[in-house]
Parts: C-alpha cells; sequence; structure tokens
C-alpha cells in the first residue's frame, strides 16, 4: 500500500505535508464549467444547412459524459473493492481523465482526486461535484498548455493548466485569432480570453489522456509492475499516419465551408472543426439515453441517439474492409479465404482492452441450410465458440487456419495477471497474452516497442501485417451439395461479453447497476463494420 500511495502522491507534483505546501495560498478557480460557453456557442449552421452546434455536439458525446459513463463507475468501483488498501490512490488515478476538472483542482491544492464523493451526479451540489459532472469539459482541453505535450511526463493526465493567472486573464486555447472586440464580449461572458494557437490541434493533445498506464497491485495494494492500458497515441505514432493526419482530423471532421464558431458575433471560419468526438463508443450512448433519469444526463434522447447512429456510420465506413479472397471446394474440403484491410490510424479497435472485433462466417449448401457456422453473435453478447466468454481462465488464441466451428478468431488484447492468470481488472494485469488486433498502415511488428507489440501466436504470423490479416477457414463440406453461400462480416463490440460479467465478482451498487442494463442491451451491444458474400461452385 506504501508504494502504491507514494506514486499517487508523485503524481499529484506535491508532499501533502511539506511546510512550503502548508503555507501555500490554496489555488483558486482554474475552470468554469460548460453553461458559460453554451450559450455562445449554439446554435450554429452549417453552409450546407445542418446543426453543427459546438455545445450540442459537445454535450451529447462521451466527453461529456466520461463521469456519468455507468461501465467506468462500476470498474473503478470494482478495482477499489479488489485493492481496498490502494482505493484512495485507484480514485485519484481514474478521476484524473473521466472527472478531470475537480480533480486537477485538487491536484493543484496538494489533494486526491476522488470519484465516489461526486456521486451521483443528478445531486451534484458543491463546485467540486459539478466540475466532476461536467467531465471533460471547454475550459479543461481549451487550457491545457503546449508544456511536454507529446513526451512521457504528458501521458496518464500529465497535462499542464497554467496555475498563476486569475481566472478573467485565463487562457482559452483555439486555432483562431479572435479580434480586440470579440475578445472582450467573450472575456466578460465566460472569464477566458481567447488565445490562438496551433497545438490544439496537434493529436499530442488527446495523448495525454489517451495514453494511459496503470499500476499491477499485489494482495497487499502494493504496485509489482506497469501495464500499457491503451496507447492509440503511440499506435498512431508508428503508423503511416503519423505525417499526414492528426487525430482530430478524423474524431472532430472539419467542415467544408466556412462556419462560424459562435452565434453571438461569430465570424466565418475555414477549417471549422465540429466536437462530437466521434470515436469507438455507439452502445454508450445508447445506456445513457435509455437510463438517463438514474444516470443524471442531461443530454436529450434525440441527441445521444444522433451520436450513436454517427458513430455507428463513422465506424461502418471508415474502420476496415472484409473479402473473401478465395473460395473452392477440392474434393471434400472448402477452403476459403477471409482478407482483412485496417483504414484507421491506430490498431482496431484500440483504447480500452474491453473492445473486440472478430470474423463471423456462414456457408450455407444449394438449400439454403447451414454447414458451417464461425463467430455468430448471441442475445447476451457473448460469441458462439469463444472460449474465453465460456471461460474467464481460458480466451481464444489468433488463427491463422480454422478448421473447426469452435474455433472464432477474434482480434483483441488479453491481459494476465504475474500469475499469467486471465484477467480483466487493469490493476491485477502485468502484461498481454495476447493482443492481435489490426494493426494500422505503416506498422513494423518486428521493430515497434514493447508497449505497441503484438503479442501472442500472430507475432509469428506473416499474413498479420501493417494494415492486413488474411484467415484460411478448411470446411468438411463431404454431406453438402453446391453451390456454397459464403458470407463472412467483421463485427465489433466495445464492451465485450466477459468484460461486463467479469464484473459479478465483486458485489456493489454500481456493479449490479451496470451488469443489468448490459444484461437489458446486450442485443444491441455489437455493430457489422463490414460485409462481404460470395458463391462458391
Amino acid at each position: 500500500m506504501v508504494q502504491w500511495f507514494a506514486l499517487a502522491i508523485l503524481a499529484l507534483n506535491v508532499s501533502p505535508t511539506s511546510p512550503t505546501q502548508a503555507a501555500r495560498e490554496p489555488v483558486g478557480e482554474l475552470f468554469m464549467t460548460s453553461d458559460r460557453c453554451l450559450a455562445c456557442h449554439n446554435g450554429i449552421i452549417s453552409a450546407a444547412g445542418h446543426d453543427v452546434s459546438i455545445g450540442a455536439n459537445w454535450q451529447a458525446s462521451m466527453m461529456a459524459h466520461a463521469s456519468r459513463d455507468p461501465y467506468w463507475q462500476a470498474a473503478v468501483r470494482r478495482e477499489c473493492l479488489e485493492h481496498p488498501t490502494a482505493a484512495a490512490a485507484i480514485q485519484n488515478e481514474c478521476s484524473a481523465c473521466h472527472m478531470p476538472m475537480s480533480r486537477y483542482h485538487a491536484k493543484a491544492n496538494g489533494k486526491l482526486g476522488v470519484v465516489f464523493d461526486h456521486l451521483p451526479i443528478a445531486r451534484a451540489q458543491t463546485p467540486a461535484d459539478h466540475m466532476a459532472a461536467d467531465a471533460v469539459s471547454c475550459t479543461l482541453c481549451h487550457q491545457i498548455t503546449p508544456e511536454h505535450m507529446g513526451e512521457k511526463e504528458s501521458f496518464t493526465a500529465g497535462f499542464v493548466i497554467d496555475l498563476e493567472k486569475p481566472l478573467g486573464e485565463r487562457a482559452a486555447y483555439g486555432p483562431f485569432d479572435v479580434d480586440k472586440g470579440r475578445t472582450r464580449v467573450m472575456q466578460s461572458s465566460s472569464l477566458f480570453v481567447p488565445t490562438e494557437t496551433t497545438h490544439v490541434q496537434d493529436s499530442a493533445l488527446c495523448a495525454s489522456c489517451h495514453t494511459l498506464y496503470t499500476h499491477t497491485l499485489d494482495e497487499q495494494g502494493e504496485a509489482v509492475g506497469q501495464l500499457p492500458e491503451q496507447v492509440p497515441y503511440l499506435e498512431w505514432q508508428h503508423s503511416a499516419y503519423n505525417d499526414t493526419q492528426h487525430c482530430q482530423d478524423c474524431h472532430m471532421p472539419e467542415l467544408p465551408d466556412p462556419t462560424p464558431v459562435s452565434s453571438v458575433l461569430g465570424q466565418a471560419r475555414e477549417n471549422f472543426s465540429q466536437h462530437a468526438f466521434r470515436g469507438g463508443n455507439f452502445f454508450m450512448p445508447k445506456i445513457l439515453s435509455r437510463y438517463r433519469a438514474e444516470l443524471g444526463v442531461q443530454a436529450l434522447p434525440q441527441d445521444l441517439d444522433r451520436t450513436s447512429r454517427a458513430t455507428k456510420d463513422h465506424l461502418m465506413s471508415k474502420s476496415a474492409r472484409i473479402a473473401i479472397q478465395a473460395a473452392r471446394r477440392e474434393g471434400e474440403t472448402l477452403t476459403v479465404q477471409i482478407d482483412l484491410t485496417n483504414l484507421a490510424g491506430h490498431k482496431l479497435p484500440t483504447a480500452y482492452p474491453s473492445r473486440r472485433a472478430w470474423i463471423a462466417l456462414r456457408v450455407t449448401d444449394a438449400r439454403g441450410r447451414t454447414v458451417f457456422a464461425s463467430g455468430a453473435l448471441q442475445a447476451d453478447g457473448s460469441i458462439t465458440g469463444n472460449d474465453n466468454d465460456e471461460d474467464a481462465t481460458r480466451f481464444e488464441p489468433h488463427y491463422q487456419e480454422i478448421t473447426s466451428s469452435e474455433q472464432v478468431q477474434i482480434y483483441e488484447a488479453i491481459m494476465v495477471d504475474p500469475q499469467d492468470r486471465v484477467t480483466t481488472s487493469l490493476l491485477a494485469a502485468i502484461r498481454y497474452a495476447k493482443d492481435n488486433r489490426l494493426l494500422p498502415r505503416g506498422f513494423d511488428k518486428a521493430q515497434v516497442p514493447n508497449d505497441v507489440a503484438v503479442h501472442g501466436r500472430a507475432a509469428d504470423d506473416d499474413d498479420f501485417k501493417a494494415a492486413q490479416d488474411s484467415v484460411v477457414y478448411r470446411l468438411d463440406v463431404a454431406d453438402a451439395q453446391g453451390p456454397f453461400g459464403i458470407r463472412a462480416e467483421l463485427y465489433y463490440q466495445p464492451i465485450a461479453y466477459r468484460w461486463a460479467h467479469n464484473l459479478k465478482q465483486q458485489d456493489a451498487a454500481e456493479i449490479e447497476r451496470f451488469v443489468n442494463y448490459y444484461n437489458a442491451m446486450s442485443q444491441e451491444s455489437a455493430v457489422v463494420l463490414a460485409a462481404a458474400e460470395r458463391t462458391a461452385p
């Protein structure tokens, strides 16, 4: 416990018992909640006639709901229950990106960030509660300075906010030059001074919360290792995209026509970045919409539904391609080759390791009867034939060749603890036994560092390489008559079945609530990213 707590204190960059800190004046207000920004940054219509309001788009995004996310709340509760002596340090670290304003203010004043003191969000009362509820908000991202951005010390929420300027003089960084008159209007209404800079358009800004390392804890709560929990920024750095595109280009796409960024005295601006933050989680906005009263959700149901649909559309059009490259019968064997292409600038899927993609293959005979099926999605969110869904201690390996319906090609990150036991507990995990998530273009798996490496059988699969993978299916069709209909689908699921149900290893209200949500909506937990069909004689 002492070692882990010391790490948490080091993260604050202060000592709670030092005379210097004790004598220091408390740091004043650093942030304002989004309501100070929404009035002017809503009601924005593009040249094409679409509502592109910065406030409304953000308000329905996962950024705005980071602290309301019931899966995150359940996962933090589970980690605290499994490591009770480290509970304070766990909340400090987990609030850094999900409740960043309240946590940063606490950090600036030599305190640890907290999670559960601010819940339920619907009953927020104190300024810290409201900052926690506002999650990843306007005056958080737009105050991050370029100091250390993209460097190791900026990762795991190591971003820097100016602690010196008082409210009323604090900079709000943006990509545009704002004239003196409009500057005075924004300063008087929001208490922030618009300041032109380019670093807000750099991937390194996103890296501070999307490059996360967690500490492996033993049974006494002491740190015994470190895990690269999610590193999409580092994956992007080792891709062909790092010289041509930034995170914002895909996740905050620019409008083609000049558009004002404010509905009050707004000037039409080139390169207007939409604040929709299209990512990989289409499922959580559905949950937030259905259980909005319980979770204190303020975004309108139609806006959350729009976010979910837009995320799905983005995933289905920009993520991957699947092709049936070959299909032939030789005697009693039907051979089918499936080729996959990753279109993303990072691994697919990337980020939080609960995400997985997999191939579902179905073959029918001349009479339409199924003669082979692998990877079928079940109503409860599990995958037919997946060892890990059936047994939490096992997992499905990476395949070059599949010969049985009990084998499924799943692209995922499988974690193990120091005793090599499969786990979905971030703080129990010390390494990846399997990481065969599809690689981005330009990624050389033989040359990258261990934090972004391929793990398991895929490391030795020559067909598994930058932006590509090929899987061969050899099927026994001795008793079947062709022609054969073949359909291949690439599924994606942001919260895998095992990641939801392993939460039940601990008993708590947040855990029971989320598992109930998942069970009620599991049929909506996955989407088909790409599909292909072909006939074989």
